[in-house]
């Protein structure tokens, strides 16, 4: 028994040494990419360029227009061909601020660091008006402040305690947490989780438009809460409403903790506190306008009506410069098509890149766009569901699929910061771990090792995930993007490495033209139906 156990392992390790030794890479074109990538980079170029010139990139706002202008001209010098923007419906209205500013009247004056909610009003030239706190977590609450807003400004919320941290901001991958990447964590039923998501979801809806409505009757001038995260990091998203005919509220900020916490001791020793705000904020559509996505193309050659796809989300949130977050995934796309042209590519299948637009929503633009070409479940005719995103909604009836399902072949995305590529998660997709390992060989000298058969979730690789198709995103060091910059103030330029840059696009260029080169259709996993 022991015996036949062991041949069976001996062989089943065979038939997997033999499924590796049949893979091909074209080491010479892999040569060639790696001295495009890493001695005549321009990613820091495009980087550059995203962040410092244009600057955060706010779906539907101007800078993003730009962003969309400036990406197709690049595509165009480049000799990139089927360069357009694809328009997605109902994403809502632009807006943009100027600047905002924060500064405590009495009991002593002091500046006080805080940046505007995107999606919210500005104040029409500074506003005064005394300090009082609000706490509101349920639609009753509500009624206990009817008739006290009046020309105050609002502190919504508690004080939170400061934690020391217990890490170095910066983090680089090392053996051990490569290998702990490759632990997997069976599932439990998602059925129960999900019922309580849509619940908590309706109800935060809800009382969000509740509260806008309510503070513009109450006559407040402003609100202030507090940022996200400590040490005078200001980390802010969305408040207001995108969607023209909703209650946009009222002016609405986001504080640095060490300049909020002191209000709320200020307020609970009874100390009377006047505010001046001033924000420069505004709308820059009077209706709903439809998000845009950039595409373009390497036409292929014999296989050129399939599909091999690269791509990164373009919009950014709006008080840092969107650079890790994600000019660095679309440098690193970007370059990568500019690297294959200039090395001479000739692939077989058709290359096709996307930046994106609408992902800080709730990945709007490649959703739309993969319901659009690929595959779509049916649109629900419940009210309630269709107000749902799309990864809440109960099942509505059999996967729709399109023309180019079957054309598709695999999409590689970027969106977890600037930190170099260590790997690259398999997304359960086990039949794509040994090409990966080939793919990675050559990049093991650049710290490109590691294939871990486990999900990550969260950016848009999850729009083909969620339909079947082979959807995939890196490994990568996540230096200080969830310490200091993911969709905060310091979201610039300076947060990211060049050399890891160089790397990720030398590595997204392989792969991508790895698998335009296959002989096989890239492998695909059961499809699990909602």
């Amino acid at each position: 028994m022991i015996k036949r156990g062991l041949l069976a392992l001996c062989m089943g390790l065979a038939v997997g040494a033999t499924a590796q030794a049949a893979e091909q890479v074209d080491l010479d074109m892999v040569g060639k990419i790696r001295q495009e990538a890493f001695h005549r980079s321009q990613v820091m170029d495009t980087f550059s360029h995203l962040t410092e010139s244009i600057g955060p990139r706010l779906t539907n706002s101007p800078a993003m227009a730009e962003a969309n202008r400036w990406t197709r001209g690049k595509f165009n010098e480049w000799g990139l061909v089927n360069v357009h923007d694809e328009a997605f419906d109902g994403f809502g209205r632009g807006w943009e601020f100027s600047s905002a500013s924060v500064e405590m009247l009495s009991e002593r004056v002091q500046p006080l660091h805080a940046l505007p909610k995107a999606w919210t009003p500005g104040t029409h030239g500074p506003v005064e008006g005394e300090l009082i706190q609000v706490d509101i977590k349920k639609l009753a609450d509500l009624e206990k402040y009817k008739g006290k807003l009046r020309g105050k400004i609002l502190l919504l919320g508690e004080a939170r305690e400061y934690k020391r941290g217990t890490e170095p901001d910066s983090h680089r991958h090392d053996a051990t947490s490569l290998e702990g990447l490759q632990e997997f964590t069976i599932p439990k039923s998602a059925a129960d989780d999900r019922a309580k998501r849509i619940k908590e979801y309706g109800e935060r809806q809800e009382l969000i438009r509740a509260t806008n409505a309510f503070f513009v009757e109450e006559g407040a001038l402003a609100a202030i809460s507090i940022s996200g995260w400590d040490n005078g990091i200001i980390r802010v998203a969305g408040g207001g409403s995108r969607k023209a005919g909703e209650s946009v509220g009222i002016p609405e900020l986001a504080m640095i903790a060490e300049h909020f916490n002191p209000l709320v001791r200020a307020l609970k020793d009874n100390q009377v506190v006047r505010l001046r705000v001033n924000v420069d904020a505004r709308f820059t559509d009077e209706a709903d306008q439809p998000g845009h996505n950039t595409l373009a193309e390497i036409r292929g050659s014999s296989k050129a009506d399939e599909i091999v796809m690269l791509g990164a989300h373009m919009d950014s949130w709006h008080t840092g410069t969107g650079a890790a977050d994600n000019a660095a995934g679309v440098a690193v796309m970007m370059e990568a098509m500019r690297i294959l042209k200039a090395v001479g590519a000739k692939p077989k299948r058709t290359i096709r890149v996307a930046l994106w637009s609408g992902e800080e929503q709730g990945l709007i633009g490649s959703q739309a766009y993969v319901a659009q070409h690929f595959a779509r479940y049916p649109e629900p005719t419940d009210p309630a569901q269709k107000a749902l995103p799309a990864s809440l909604r109960e099942p509505t009836g059999a996967l729709q699929k399109l023309r180019d399902y079957d054309k598709f072949q695999v999409y590689f995305n970027m969106d977890n910061g600037s930190g170099r590529f260590r790997g690259i998660y398999a997304q359960e997709n086990m039949a794509a771990m040994p090409i990966f390992e080939q793919w990675l060989k050559p990049f093991n000298d650049v710290g490109a090792t590691t294939v871990v058969s486990r999900n990550t979730g969260s950016t848009d690789h999850i729009s083909y995930d969620r339909v079947g198709l082979p959807g995939f995103q890196f490994v990568q060091d996540r230096l200080d993007y969830f310490s200091n910059v993911h969709h905060s103030h310091l979201d610039t330029w300076d947060h990211a490495e060049a050399e890891d840059l160089k790397q990720a696009a030398a590595i997204v260029a392989s792969f991508v033209y790895n698998a335009a080169m296959r002989e096989e259709r890239f492998p695909r996993k059961p499809l699990l139906e909602p």
